[in-house]
């Protein structure tokens, strides 16, 4: 406020920001299509007509949480928001946003996003994300020539909390000769080489041993069965996009949403999350979302002087 009143020889407040600010939101929400579940058209033979496509995309998905507003309840919780990025080398980046279970066109505002990247039907492009129902099944029938991959950052943050919570277990107290630990890391280079089988393998030997513990629900060693016992889960639901995160690697190919974090802080975080929160509506998040995901596109600026006439 400060700033604008000594930029503009005019006289500002706050209500008026905010009704211009959620005008702008409005109508770029208006000009955006319908929801659809396939953005697939044609057929691998029209496909193959298509001139040459440029070089492969690679979309980030992350999320975070923001602290909710109810009235005057003090204790309303949070709400998700899901932030996604794209890269190419030759034309920037684009961004998107929107607030789960609010947002009824996620799929459409993501393949839009895509669009303005310059996204053909027979361009290559890689999704990576945290594995989750709502960011797996965003990213789905967008494109015939996408991969999709279980970001590497996600399991080793895991794998991370495990060994910390196994620290100071002394296991041969029930018999078990087990080193967590060492276990841990093993199973760590099986994921990182793309050898799921045999990390699954390992984890069910690991979850097997620590089932003694079953019955202890208060310790630490009954804390880290269940913890080891979800990531089995979880490796197993995402097998299918776990691929060799070495060769990866070594190609100057993508295998985190590292890339997404500055879009997260640009996005959510500042007056959401981090230091000057505020508290928000569902309605007002995502209005603040798309305005922030836009303002970083140069072109958008005339377009938002027009929305204010």
């Amino acid at each position: 406020m400060k700033l604008l009143d000594e930029v503009f020889p005019m006289q500002t407040n706050i209500s008026s920001i905010f009704y211009k600010a959620q005008k702008v939101a409005k109508r770029l929400e208006s000009e955006l299509g319908e929801e659809q579940h396939m953005y697939i058209e044609g057929c691998p033979r029209d496909w193959e007509k298509l001139p040459k496509p440029d070089i492969p995309l690679t979309i980030g998905i992350d999320g975070g949480y923001i602290h909710a507003r109810e009235g005057n309840n003090r204790k309303a919780g949070w709400f998700e928001a899901i932030v996604g990025k794209s890269l190419q080398d030759d034309r920037g980046t684009k961004r998107f946003g929107f607030v789960v279970n609010y947002d009824t066109k996620p799929k459409r505002r993501l393949y839009e996003m895509l669009k303005k990247q310059g996204m053909q039907i027979n361009q290559e492009m890689t999704f990576l994300s945290d594995g989750g129902d709502v960011v797996r099944e965003l990213q789905m029938y967008l494109s015939p020539y996408s991969e999709h991959i279980l970001d590497w950052f996600h399991i080793t943050m895991r794998i991370t909390v495990m060994k910390q919570v196994a620290k100071g277990l002394s296991l041969e107290d029930v018999g078990l000769k087990l080193n967590v630990g060492d276990e841990l890391d093993r199973i760590k280079w099986c994921l990182w080489s793309g050898n799921v089988f045999k990390a699954l393998k390992k984890l069910d030997f690991l979850r097997f041993d620590l089932e003694t513990f079953y019955e202890k629900k208060k310790s630490k060693e009954y804390k880290l069965w269940k913890m080891i016992e979800e990531f089995y889960g979880y490796i197993e639901a995402n097998e299918a996009y776990i691929p060799d995160y070495g060769a990866r690697y070594a190609y100057g190919e993508s295998i985190s949403t590292a890339f997404v974090e500055s879009t997260v802080n640009e996005v959510i975080s500042k007056r959401m999350v981090k230091k000057q929160q505020m508290r928000w509506s569902k309605e007002g998040a995502h209005l603040m979302i798309q305005l922030r995901c836009v303002i970083h596109i140069p072109s958008y600026h005339w377009n938002i002087r027009l929305t204010l006439d």
